[in-house]
C-alpha cells in the first residue's frame, strides 16, 4: 500500500513506525502538514518522497492507495470529505468526530462515495485485548455482564487537545472513546447502548473542559460498560480493563505493569515509554510500543481488509456510535442524570432477549449460588420458581 499521511505529529509518527517496520511492504509516500517545516522534517525522517501543505494536493496525489487522517479532531471532517470526494479509501484516527453529527456526516460521505473506510481505534487491537476477545467468544467467562475500562495519564502532548472548540471536549472525548469502544467489543457491538450517566469535572488544569470523567453505559441486554478517564493521573499512563461474566473474569493491564521493570538511581537520558513522567526511580519500559498499543494488529487488519475487499474490525460506523455515546455522556454531565443515547442510525440487533438468565437446580427451584464452606460442606442458595422464596441447603458435608 502507498499511503498518504495527513498529519505529521505524534499519531502520524506512531502510525508510520508501525507501517514501515511491521507491514514492511506498506510505505508512506505522501505526507501533508499545515506547516511546511513540519512536512519537510517528517519527509526527511521517514524517507517520504512527497510532502505538501495543500490538503487537496495530498489526497488527489496519483501515487497513493489509501489516506490516513492523523490530524487534530477539528480537521477530521474536512479531511474525510476530501478523501471521499477524491474516491480514495480513508482511515481516520479516534475520535471520528467532535460529536455524533460530524461523525454521521463523515459516515454518509464515505458510504455515498462507495469508498473503503476504517476507524483507527488502536486499543481494541492490543494483543491482550484480542486474546481476551477470543476467550470470550469461546465461552470462557459466559455472558459478559460488566466491563470496566480505564485510561489515565498526566495529559496529552499537543496544545489543541486542551482547547474545547478544537477537540470537542476534554479527557472524555480524548480517552473515553477508547474505553467505550473497548466495552462495546467485549459486550457485543450488535447490542444497543441505551443510556449513560456521567460525572465530569475540571479538577486540576486551568481549562474550559473536563480533565477527569467517570461514567456508565447501560446496554439493552442489561450489561454495563464503565469508563474512567483522567488527565490528572500522575505516574505515567495507566491502561486497564476488567471484564466480568456469568462464568468468569478477565483482568488486563496494558501499560504500567509491562513485564519489564528497571530501577535507576542515576536516571537515563533516552525515552522510557509514552507518558512516562520521569527517567529516574522505578521505570516500566515497553519493548515494542506500537505492538503493545495495538497499532500493528490494527493496520494488519485494516489494510488486509482493504486488499481483500473485506471489512475491518472497526469502521466509521463504530466511530459514529462511540460519538453518540459520548454526546449522551456530556448531556448527563450537565443534567446530572441518566441520558438516553440518540442513535438514529442503528445497525445492530433489535431482538435482544432481556429476560433473566437462570439456572435450574431442580424442578421447583432456580440456583442462585453454590459455595464451598470452610468446614468442607457445600451450601446452595435457591429461589422457589413459584413463590419466589429464598432458601439455603447444605448438600454435602
Amino acid at each position: 500500500m502507498r499511503i498518504c499521511m495527513l498529519g505529521s505529529g505524534f499519531n502520524a509518527m506512531f502510525y508510520t513506525t508501525s507501517l514501515h517496520r511491521h507491514r514492511s511492504r506498506d510505505r508512506v509516500t505522501v505526507v501533508y502538514s499545515r506547516k511546511d517545516e513540519s512536512a519537510k522534517k517528517f519527509s526527511e525522517t521517514w524517507d517520504v518522497p512527497h510532502y505538501t501543505t495543500n490538503l487537496n494536493q495530498a489526497v488527489e496525489h496519483p501515487e497513493i492507495d489509501v489516506i490516513i487522517v492523523a490530524l487534530p479532531n477539528y480537521l477530521h471532517e474536512q479531511a474525510v470529505l476530501a478523501a471521499a470526494a477524491a474516491g480514495k479509501p480513508v482511515l481516520c484516527t479516534k475520535p471520528l468526530g467532535r460529536n455524533a453529527e460530524e461523525a454521521a456526516r463523515m459516515l454518509e460521505a464515505v458510504e455515498q462515495a462507495g469508498v473503503f473506510h476504517g476507524y483507527l481505534e488502536d486499543l481494541v487491537y492490543t494483543p491482550k485485548t484480542l486474546k481476551a476477545l477470543e476467550s470470550i467468544r469461546s465461552g470462557a467467562i459466559g455472558d459478559v455482564l460488566w466491563v470496566r475500562s480505564r485510561e489515565t495519564h498526566p495529559g496529552p502532548h499537543s496544545d489543541w487537545f486542551w482547547n474545547k472548540e478544537l477537540s470537542g471536549g476534554g479527557a472524555l472525548i480524548d480517552m473515553g472513546c477508547h474505553c467505550i469502544e473497548i466495552a462495546r467489543n467485549f459486550i457485543g457491538k450488535d447490542i444497543r447502548p441505551m443510556e449513560v450517566v456521567c460525572w465530569a469535572e475540571t479538577q486540576v488544569h486551568p481549562i474550559e473542559t473536563e480533565d477527569h470523567a467517570i461514567g456508565m453505559v447501560r446496554y439493552e441486554n442489561g450489561a454495563m460498560g464503565q469508563f474512567e478517564v483522567s488527565w490528572t493521573f500522575r505516574g505515567g499512563m495507566d491502561l486497564r480493563d476488567e471484564v466480568s461474566g456469568t462464568g468468569g473474569t478477565i483482568w488486563l493491564n496494558h501499560w504500567l505493569r509491562t513485564g519489564m521493570e528497571i530501577y535507576s538511581a542515576e536516571g537515563q537520558s533516552d525515552y522510557v515509554a509514552e507518558k512516562a513522567e520521569s527517567s529516574r526511580g522505578w521505570l516500566f519500559p515497553v519493548g515494542d510500543e506500537p505492538s503493545a498499543l495495538g497499532y500493528v494488529d490494527m493496520f494488519s487488519d485494516v489494510l488486509s481488509a482493504l486488499e481483500t475487499g473485506g471489512q475491518p474490525m472497526e469502521t466509521f460506523y463504530d466511530g459514529y456510535v462511540v460519538n453518540a455515546i459520548m454526546d449522551a455522556a456530556y448531556r448527563s454531565h450537565e443534567s446530572r442524570k441518566w441520558e438516553p443515547i440518540d442513535l438514529p442510525i442503528w445497525r445492530g440487533r433489535d431482538d435482544v432477549d432481556k429476560s433473566l438468565s437462570t439456572t435450574d437446580y431442580d424442578d421447583e427451584h432456580h440456583l442462585i449460588k453454590r459455595e464451598h464452606m470452610p468446614d468442607g460442606s457445600i451450601k446452595v442458595i435457591l429461589r422457589h420458581k413459584t413463590s419466589g422464596e429464598i432458601l439455603q441447603r447444605v448438600v454435602k458435608s
